[in-house]
């Protein structure tokens, strides 16, 4: 194409600290791997990791990786919580990082609140009781996610402090190993989720009832990670939780305005996973309005998200100034090279292991850009 990609143009991502630069906008998503063993990063890692980190993206991010044990959506995520899930991740990431071009990576620190506990999707995704490797669930309100399910602890406002407290110092462990952002898991109907939606929240204090107060204890938990970390830091949202009586765009417009007077450096748009009740209607870019609402009433540096397939139709969002960057996931478990398709349909340049280099067509050679591992 003779007009110059915007999804294979540079973005800067600002911070207290500086920033990071990619080197297009093109973003791996956080996608779960049920792959760890009391937190702990596994060899599925190492080898997921150094696979999405040759996919020529311009940034990669982790997948959604506990505060504390019981933030854990299944026995068998990632977690953050001490010195040695912080090693077993340092080790995979680093080794990963060895193999692959200048990436920055991102990760998301989560706590998954009442829809922890759970089995694994392939397993039914339903929650586990204790016999089965399960626990006893928090959440804003007493309120389970399926009727069918037990009843969630409602946290108490010194439980919630502690749980602040586990995000900050999950954010310190990830800056000590040199992870390049911190993106905080407050969509898909886990704990911050939980609190922002009428849906999940009845409380009757400070934290729940107007959109002020159920706002109150995600922007805590925002600025308590702020408070010690200086790099890149943003947001994944639900936007919407498509039921009639719960949260709706607007309301997270108001939300995305508070983080960016926190210091929000980005908001990573998706929608939905409150409850079983939300009426989605999914089809090629349907959360991208939500993108564009968030984009043009905050001014934040947005991510869209959502059934984003193919190279031409990523490039409109950008073009049309819908988004910033456009993120996917399941299109890059189905093809980890999909950042190398959209280059060769749009003209871009991707960055890759040396060993790659050969396998490209013909008419698709000019794609990889000129690099030596371990000195961009």
């Amino acid at each position: 194409m003779s007009q110059k990609s915007q999804l294979f143009s540079k973005l800067h991502l600002s911070s207290p600290r500086g920033g990071i630069d990619l080197d297009n906008r093109v973003i791996v998503a956080p996608m779960c791997q049920y792959a760890s063993e009391n937190g702990l990063a596994s060899d599925w890692h190492l080898m997921h990791w150094g696979n999405l980190l040759n996919s020529g993206a311009g940034m990669f991010i982790i997948e959604a990786t506990a505060v504390v044990p019981e933030g854990r959506i299944t026995p068998h995520c990632l977690g953050l919580w001490d010195d040695q899930t912080e090693a077993a991740l340092a080790d995979k990431l680093h080794r990963a990082k060895a193999l692959a071009p200048k990436v920055p990576v991102c990760i998301q620190l989560a706590h998954a609140g009442r829809k922890a506990s759970s089995a694994a999707p392939w397993n039914g995704g339903q929650l586990l009781p204790p016999q089965a490797g399960g626990w006893v669930t928090v959440a804003p309100s007493a309120l389970p996610q399926l009727e069918t399910e037990t009843s969630p602890h409602a946290l108490t406002v010194d439980e919630m402090n502690a749980i602040k407290l586990a995000f900050a110092n999950a954010a310190k462990r990830a800056d000590r190993m040199g992870i390049d952002a911190i993106e905080l898991h407050g969509a898909h109907g886990y704990l911050m989720h939980q609190f922002l939606s009428p849906v999940a929240n009845k409380r009757d204090d400070q934290y729940g009832g107007s959109l002020e107060n159920r706002m109150r204890f995600p922007l805590e938990v925002f600025k308590a990670v702020r408070e010690v970390y200086a790099g890149v830091l943003g947001i994944r949202v639900s936007a919407s939780d498509w039921m009639d009586e719960g949260l709706k765009p607007e309301e997270v417009v108001q939300f995305g305005k508070q983080l960016k007077a926190l210091g929000c450096d980005f908001i990573h748009v998706s929608s939905g996973g409150i409850s079983p009740k939300q009426k989605i209607a999914l089809g090629p870019n349907y959360q991208v309005p939500f993108a564009q609402l968030i984009k043009a009433e905050t001014g934040l540096t947005t991510f869209a998200v959502g059934m984003i397939t193919g190279p031409q139709q990523a490039e409109d969002i950008l073009s049309s100034g819908q988004a910033d960057a456009v993120a996917s996931a399941r299109a890059f478990l189905y093809k980890p090279r999909w950042a190398w398709e959209a280059a060769g349909v749009l003209g871009g340049k991707v960055a890759a292991n040396p060993r790659y280099w050969r396998c490209l067509p013909k008419e698709a050679q000019d794609v990889f850009l000129d690099i030596h591992m371990g000195q961009r």
